[in-house]
C-alpha cells in the first residue's frame, strides 16, 4: 500500500478538489437552502431559494449584509467567532422551522475565514422520533424536578394545628418563635401529638422554606442502614452498593431543613458522628474522601424521655444539649379537651372532601360528648383514626355515639375517660365500646384479638415507644412495625 504522500500522482489533487465541489453541490441541490459568509459574517454567497425564502428576489440583494439581516436568528456569527461547528440546530423562522447545519471555513494556516451553512430540510417528519423520545424524556424530567421539589417542600403551616386552647396557642407562638432562628429544634411529645406538623410549619415560615425539607424517620430504618441513609456512599462503598453511588439525605437537605424524626432512637454510634456534622458543618459519604458541606438546619423531634436515655446511658449528653437549644413540647391532646370539637370537625371536612358523592358529615351531640370524655392516649392521631372508620363503615352522614363506640379505644386496651367515669371504673368510651363489640367466631379471630391486645398494652407500657416494646417482648422491631400496621394498632 503506498502510503509516501510526497509521491502521489498529480491526479490526487484534482480528485480531492472534485470531490470537495460535488459535495458542496450535492448539498446545494438538496438541501432547502445554502449560504456562506466571510470573517465578519457578512453573506458573500447564497443560493436563489435561500434568498427568496427570507424575502430576496434576486440572490445579489443579500449579498454585504449582515447575516442576521438577511437570516434572522442566524448563529453564522458564532461559528465565525468561535471557528467551531455548530452541525446539528432548528432555526426558528417566521414560516416552519428549518434543521440547519453551519461549519467554519478556514486556510492554509488554520484561521477562521468563513463560515458556510445548510438548511437541510423544512420538515421535521425525519427527525421525529428522536424529537418525541427528546420531548418526552424533558417531559418526565421535569415531571420528577417538580415532584421532588413539591414532596421535599413542607406540607403543613401554623394554621393547620387546628385549637385555641391556652395550650395550642403557646406552642404555636413558640413554633412560629423558632421559625425565626436559626438554632437547633427540639420538638418533644406523645406519639400523635403533632410533632411532624410543627416541623413542616416551622420549616414552611423560615428563611429557608424554598429550600428542601428531607424527613428521616430513625425508628423505621434498620440501624445498619441509617449511616448510608444520613451521609450516603461512594459507588462500590459495600457490598450490594449502588454503582453509581447514594446521595445522602444531608447532602439532599443542603440549604434547607433536615426533620429528624424519632431520634431518641438512634443508635450510640450515629449519635457521634451526627454531633461532628452538626459542629464541623461537613462530612464524608461512606467510602469516600469527598468532603461534602452541611449548610443544614436540624429539627428532631421524639416521644422518648431523652434526659432519662442520657441518665441510662442510652443517648449522648453532649447530642442531647446540643439539640436542645429550643425545645417545644407538644401537648397530649387529653390537655386540650377544649380543641377536641374544632379538631373533629376539620378531620371531618377533610374526609368528606376525600368520600364520593361529595358526603358531608356531622357530629351528634351526644358523639361530641362522646369525643370529649375520652383520654385519647393516641391523640390526635387516634381521633383522625376514629373518625376516619366511623366514616368509612357509617350509612348516614350524622354520625351519634352509637356510631362512634365501637371504635374508640379500640386497639389501646380501653382508655382511661379525662372525666365522668361510668360505673365499674370504666370510661363512657369503654362502656360504650363493649355494648357493641363483637366476640371471636374462630380461634383464628380469637389469637388475632389476643395478638393486638398484647402489643398495645406493651406500646403502652412503654409510652409508645416501638424499640423499646421490642426489646421487652423479645420482637424484631421491623416485624414489630408489621404487626402494628397489620392490626391498625395506633402507636
Amino acid at each position: 500500500m503506498m502510503n509516501d504522500w510526497a509521491g502521489l500522482p498529480a491526479t490526487y489533487g484534482d480528485v480531492l478538489r472534485r470531490a470537495m465541489d460535488s459535495l458542496f453541490r450535492t448539498f446545494e441541490n438538496f438541501s432547502e437552502g445554502t449560504f456562506i459568509v466571510d470573517a465578519e459574517a457578512r453573506v458573500v454567497w447564497i443560493n436563489k431559494r435561500y434568498a427568496a425564502r427570507f424575502g430576496f428576489a434576486d440572490p445579489e440583494q443579500a449579498i454585504g449584509r449582515d447575516c442576521e439581516a438577511v437570516i434572522p436568528n442566524s448563529l453564522m456569527r458564532e461559528v465565525v467567532k468561535t471557528g467551531k461547528p455548530i452541525l446539528l440546530d432548528i432555526l426558528e423562522t417566521d414560516r416552519e422551522p428549518l434543521v440547519v447545519t453551519r461549519l467554519p471555513l478556514k486556510d492554509d494556516a488554520g484561521d477562521t475565514v468563513g463560515a458556510v451553512g445548510f438548511a437541510l430540510f423544512d420538515e421535521l417528519k425525519a427527525l421525529t422520533p428522536l424529537f418525541s423520545h427528546y420531548s418526552r424524556v424533558q417531559e418526565e424530567l421535569i415531571a420528577t424536578r417538580r415532584s421532588l421539589a413539591q414532596a421535599r417542600r413542607a406540607k403543613y403551616t401554623f394554621g393547620s394545628f387546628v385549637g385555641t386552647s391556652a395550650a395550642s396557642l403557646e406552642v404555636k407562638r413558640q413554633a412560629r418563635r423558632a421559625a425565626q432562628l436559626e438554632s437547633p429544634v427540639l420538638l418533644l411529645g406523645e406519639t400523635g401529638t403533632g410533632k411532624e406538623l410543627l416541623a413542616h410549619a416551622i420549616h414552611g415560615g423560615s428563611a429557608r422554606a424554598n429550600q428542601p425539607l428531607v424527613t428521616v424517620n430513625v425508628a423505621a430504618i434498620p440501624d445498619t442502614l441509617l449511616e448510608v441513609e444520613f451521609f450516603g456512599a461512594a459507588p462500590g462503598a459495600y457490598t450490594g452498593a449502588d454503582r453509581k453511588g447514594r446521595v445522602g439525605k444531608f447532602e439532599l437537605a443542603n440549604g434547607g431543613t433536615l426533620f429528624l424524626d424519632e431520634i431518641g432512637d438512634m443508635p450510640l454510634p450515629l449519635q457521634g458522628k451526627l454531633l461532628r456534622v452538626l459542629q464541623d458543618k461537613e462530612f464524608e459519604p461512606l467510602g469516600s474522601n469527598r468532603i461534602v458541606g452541611a449548610d443544614v438546619r436540624i429539627i428532631a423531634a421524639t416521644s422518648a424521655d431523652l434526659p432519662a436515655l442520657v441518665a441510662a446511658g442510652r443517648f449522648r449528653a453532649d447530642l442531647f444539649y446540643r439539640l436542645n437549644v429550643l425545645t417545644i413540647h407538644a401537648p397530649p391532646l387529653r390537655e386540650r379537651a377544649s380543641d377536641i370539637e374544632a379538631l373533629a370537625y376539620a378531620m371531618l371536612e377533610d374526609l368528606s372532601t376525600q368520600a364520593r358523592g361529595g358526603s358531608h358529615y356531622e357530629l351528634q351531640d351526644d358523639a361530641l360528648r362522646l369525643l370529649c370524655t375520652y383520654a385519647w392516649p393516641g391523640n390526635v392521631r387516634e381521633l383522625r383514626n376514629t373518625l376516619e372508620r366511623a366514616v368509612m363503615l357509617s350509612d348516614r352522614e350524622r354520625i351519634d355515639a352509637r356510631a362512634l363506640a365501637p371504635f374508640i379505644g379500640s386497639g389501646q386496651g380501653g382508655g382511661r375517660a379525662a372525666k365522668q367515669p361510668a360505673p365499674d371504673g370504666q370510661s363512657p368510651a369503654t362502656a360504650a365500646s363493649a355494648n357493641y363489640a363483637m366476640e371471636p367466631s374462630s380461634w383464628n379471630e380469637a389469637m388475632a384479638a389476643f395478638e393486638k391486645r398484647f402489643l398495645s398494652d406493651a406500646l403502652r407500657a412503654n409510652g409508645g415507644r416501638v424499640i423499646d416494646t421490642a426489646a421487652q417482648i423479645g420482637m424484631g422491631r421491623a416485624t414489630l412495625y408489621k404487626k402494628i400496621a397489620a392490626h391498625g394498632i395506633v402507636v
